[in-house]
């Protein structure tokens, strides 16, 4: 029998036995994507029958991982908690004569599991991914589908669990596809409706191997903690295995919202073909997501990546942090990269006057200490006499370009910007002079020029 015109049910039904990678949430999402764009409902199912490897703490990390990817669902089952429900439709299959036990050896003693009696016959279902799929069950045998008549195995619980939460769709990973059979031919035996399938491709790895840590997936608490963004995951785990267009994507096409997913989404655009795990196509769809972000919304996130020794330096203010945004926004890919930037020393400068070393403040091209030094008291006077407390990048640039051109863009700009940061590598002077404000712009240039101070080696 098939659903017919049934409200659309979607399940989606980990087992809490380890941390789900990226693949695992891509089935919860294109489950849940498909429920919601019928009107439908997505169950989350834990299969926690292994009691040997199921952990609580998997289960709750599968659990804040969809909360925090805003997957969500509308009924929570745990199958630790429907013994009674798998017994009783055990026993109905001894009684009818669909299943038998079994005498068999286990773990050294002799005991009973329970046996389906396969009719072995051609099992024919519908992909809605792949088409018609024809299978032969002959080879199969009569397989265990309990240890005990409280104790179940996989294929009769699923079977069990689909029929009795009135699952429709059945949206899962291809490597479920040589499971159909033995599910289907139980689902005969109990009287449950056909579900129509959806086999998804596999995510791999750049090499086509099995997807692992050591190609980048990571639990999502993981992608979390390195400042992704959950909506821009997302957006990553659809066009693993999808596409909006068929006939391939374009950069316009590729970067949307959950909600214009659930507009777009469709399984016949699933591609049949295993998905390639790509790093770099991840980090700059959420940098996308990042330039789409509103300042404010962007500044709370990124504060949550700075240390409290950040925030305790001397010149700390929350508006000298607003004016740097649009630096870090430029420089990073995810919020993490933040982290890495203050580790590197490449934060600090914005809340704290750097020591000048006049080795490092003349330009390393030719410049000398006598040129620095005039150049120097040069873009003080300048600045001084800029009439504005707030000062543009595009108007400082403005007003100091002309002298930069007469005396050598290097030897008047490179000073400039080392006694802002000292860093030999951070923004251009004009966009630090900005953050910093006029004042402290000034404050520091004076004290650069103290440096030079020092006699002119260069020219002794």
């Amino acid at each position: 029998m098939l659903h017919n015109s049934k409200p659309v049910v979607t399940r989606f039904a980990p087992s809490p036995t380890g941390f789900l990678h990226l693949g695992g949430y891509r089935t919860a999402l294109f489950n849940y994507i498909y429920a919601r764009q019928h009107n439908g409902k997505m169950i989350l199912r834990i299969e926690d029958t292994d009691k040997t490897r199921s952990k609580k703490e998997y289960e709750e990390d599968i659990l804040s991982s969809l909360r925090w990817l805003g997957i969500d669902y509308d009924e929570l089952y745990r199958q630790s908690d429907r013994t009674e429900v798998y017994t009783r439709h055990i026993k109905k299959l001894l009684e009818n004569r669909f299943a038998y036990e079994s005498s068999e050896e286990k773990e050294g003693k002799e005991g009973t599991v329970i046996r389906f009696k396969n009719p072995r016959t051609t099992v024919v279902f519908k992909d809605l991914i792949r088409g018609e799929i024809h299978m032969d069950t002959k080879d199969l045998g009569d397989f265990v589908i309990a240890r005990s008549i409280d104790d179940p195995l996989y294929h009769l619980a699923v079977v069990v669990d689909d029929f009795e939460m009135g699952v429709t769709h059945i949206i899962r990973g291809e490597d479920h596809i040589s499971n159909t059979p033995r599910q289907i031919l139980i689902q005969e035996a109990i009287g449950a409706p056909r579900a129509l399938y959806a086999h998804l491709p596999l995510v791999l790895a750049p090499d086509r191997s099995k997807l692992s840590k050591r190609h980048g997936a990571l639990p999502v608490r993981e992608y979390q903690n390195e400042g992704y963004l959950p909506h821009a995951l997302i957006n990553f785990l659809a066009l693993l295995g999808w596409s909006p267009q068929r006939g391939g994507n374009t950069e316009e096409s590729e970067i949307f919202t959950a909600e214009k997913l659930r507009e777009i989404f469709s399984l016949d655009h699933v591609q049949k073909g295993g998905a390639i795990f790509n790093a770099d196509k991840l980090n700059w769809i959420n940098k996308e997501h990042i330039k789409k972000m509103p300042l404010q919304d962007f500044q709370s996130t990124a504060r949550k990546f700075l240390s409290e020794e950040i925030t305790k330096l001397p010149e700390w203010s929350e508006d000298r942090f607003t004016r740097a945004i649009p630096v870090l926004a430029d420089r990073i890919e995810k919020f993490g990269d933040i982290r890495d930037m203050e580790k590197r020393g490449e934060l600090q400068y914005f809340f704290e006057a750097p020591k000048v070393d006049i080795n490092n403040l003349v330009w390393p091209k030719g410049g000398t200490v006598t040129a620095t030094k005039q150049h120097i008291n040069a873009i003080v006077k300048l600045l001084q006499d800029y009439p504005k407390k707030t000062f543009i990048p595009e108007e400082i640039k403005a007003l100091i370009w002309k002298y930069a051109e007469e005396h050598g863009r290097g030897e008047v700009l490179w000073p400039m910007r080392y006694a802002l940061s000292g860093k030999d590598k951070s923004p251009d002077p004009f966009t630090l002079a900005s953050i910093l404000g006029k004042e402290e712009t000034l404050k520091r240039l004076s004290f650069a020029l103290t440096a030079t101070d020092t006699p002119d080696v260069s020219n002794a």
